[in-house]
């Protein structure tokens, strides 16, 4: 019979996660009718991820198969799209290693599916599961954790008016992916102690410019495990300065190129403009490790962001080209535009 769903975990180097997770998915319920399958992407783990996953292979008796394959590509869009590929089925979920769904996910996602049919990627209701109490310093920039809370109703995205919601717990439609999203993004997440985030933002500005639609379903609900070393202010800082770095592509991606050269010196204005009010409105805050710290470096990142990015995009064309003359195949940074019938 043919798969309803395909559930893709991309790890890198937590295989203490995965087992939690992998409980949870075999505890979903509504599932009877449907049939579907677990998809784990190893992102070129140095643990024992490949080891774990065998040794739980060898003895999973759920009623669904669970699948390993390696990525050795660094990067979670690598890892993301690797997953899409192997998927076999027209719905590919998305779960990162340290998501917990709650028992409906899976019938909830297929059911979205089901009475959205022009929905390309609908997105999960995301909520912090944490090691330790956040430091009260840092709750107000804590939603940058991949934290997803809109509500309890339904919410269409509109990339200029309420941005894209992240990656994780996102469901997609495989054919709409592989045809709209390019399989080598700009940006393509955390790699090593580099924070340049966006590359979910990035892949669904493709989906949405292709004439599908994004949505968010709170049926959908993810608990998201934080561990302590991210509630710190090295890490909240290091990780809003890669979120202001990826902004400007994420910006020029989402207009039409007529309009970019223009837009990008208006950007560049008011981005100016509001780091300088936000310095003077909270200098008095920007020595202390707190949520105006993280703030303004992200805003400062931001002001350098088409700088970043040209020298990045650079980079990654000759990384293309190089890699594209090892294999013979030609490589493309631009995707199909097709849209859904």
């Amino acid at each position: 019979m043919p798969l309803d769903l395909t559930v893709v975990i991309p790890t890198y180097n937590r295989a203490a996660y995965l087992p939690p997770l992998l409980e949870r998915l075999q505890a979903q319920q509504g599932v009877e009718s449907l049939q579907w399958e677990v998809v784990v992407v190893d992102n070129n783990s140095t643990d024992n991820t490949a080891a774990l996953i065998r040794q739980i292979q060898a003895t999973w008796s759920a009623s669904f198969p669970l699948r390993y394959c390696l990525e050795p590509q660094q990067g979670s869009a690598y890892a993301r799209q690797r997953g899409i590929e192997e998927a076999g089925s027209p719905l590919v979920g998305c779960l990162d290693d340290d998501n917990l769904p709650e028992p409906n996910w899976v019938a909830a996602a297929v059911a979205f599916a089901q009475a959205h049919p022009k929905a390309g990627a609908f997105a999960s209701r995301i909520f912090g599961q944490y090691e330790a109490p956040p430091p009260e310093a840092l709750k107000p920039v804590l939603f940058y954790l991949a934290l997803n809370d809109r509500g309890d109703q339904p919410l269409r995205y509109e990339p200029r008016r309420n941005g894209m919601p992240p990656a994780a717990g996102l469901v997609v439609r495989r054919e709409a992916w592989l045809r709209c999203v390019p399989p080598n993004l700009l940006l393509i997440g955390r790699v090593g102690q580099a924070m340049l985030a966006g590359e979910d933002y990035e892949a669904l500005l493709h989906l949405h410019r292709a004439g599908w639609q994004v949505w968010y379903n709170p049926a959908m609900e993810i608990q998201h495990c934080i561990p302590a070393s991210r509630l710190t202010f090295d890490y909240m800082s290091r990780n809003l300065w890669g979120i202001g770095l990826g902004r400007h592509h994420l910006r020029m991606l989402a207009l039409p190129s007529w309009q970019r050269p223009a837009m990008l010196l208006a950007y560049l204005l008011s981005d100016l403009k509001k780091a300088s009010s936000y310095y003077w409105q909270h200098r008095q805050d920007l020595g202390r490790q707190g949520a105006a710290a993280c703030e303004m470096r992200r805003l400062l990142a931001t002001v350098l962001s088409p700088l970043f990015m040209t020298s990045l995009g650079v980079q990654r064309q000759i990384e293309q080209i190089q890699r594209s003359g090892s294999s013979g195949q030609p490589s493309s940074l631009a995707g199909d535009s097709s849209s859904p019938r």
